[in-house]
């Protein structure tokens, strides 16, 4: 459903008049599209923009028709995006997205309000993560600011197993469970596998 924000100021700071946005799928829709040409999961460790950084931008962008070539626009649209990464920046060591999407967000709107007295209602309550043994990279425990503090962190314990084929075994069983890899991707990890442990492809 579109929605309507309500500029009070101009982006020359003044308060001349309120003007109406109105907000269209078709807003949205160019956001998505946006997005998809640069968020890409995984490039955050490559070229060190997390993809939350340039979906952010693209939305201030939509809003204020920014585009090369523009003034303050697009200079206010890479602000938005610069003090996104700034906050990414300070949580990351190891990363986590869920993190970085819950303080993106706060920027954000506190970015909005600041640049153009637009207030987001948004619920104010304490998050307290239930996603840490479930974190790929490692869990920042206590380093992050919605950490729970009730979980235990386990210590790994190396398990050496009697039989080497057990390893073999292990890792196939992770690799071929459902939704891990593509078929092509699993034929191709079976085969170096294989080879790598000197059995017949």
């Amino acid at each position: 459903m579109p929605a309507r924000l309500y500029c009070c100021r101009c982006l020359d700071g003044s308060n001349k008049k309120r003007r109406p946005k109105k907000i269209t799928n078709e807003d949205i829709k160019e956001v998505f599209k946006r997005t998809e040409r640069q968020a890409t999961g995984g490039y955050c460790g490559l070229t060190g923009v997390c993809g939350i950084a340039p979906a952010i931008g693209a939305c201030f962008a939509v809003l204020l028709g920014s585009k090369c070539g523009k003034d303050i626009e697009q200079r206010i649209t890479m602000d938005a995006a610069t003090r996104i990464s700034e906050v990414i920046r300070d949580l990351t060591g190891p990363s986590c997205c869920k993190a970085y999407v819950r303080a993106s967000l706060l920027v954000a709107t506190d970015f909005l309000e600041e640049k153009f007295n637009i207030t987001l209602s948004i619920k104010e309550r304490e998050i307290s993560c239930t996603y840490v043994e479930r974190h790929p990279h490692g869990c920042r425990v206590s380093k992050c600011p919605y950490f729970g503090g009730n979980w235990e962190v386990k210590k790994v314990v190396e398990h050496k197993p009697s039989n080497p084929m057990d390893v073999y075994d292990d890792f196939f069983s992770l690799t071929y469970q459902a939704g891990a890899m593509d078929v092509k991707t699993k034929h191709l990890v079976a085969l170096a596998a294989s080879l790598a442990a000197g059995c017949q492809p």
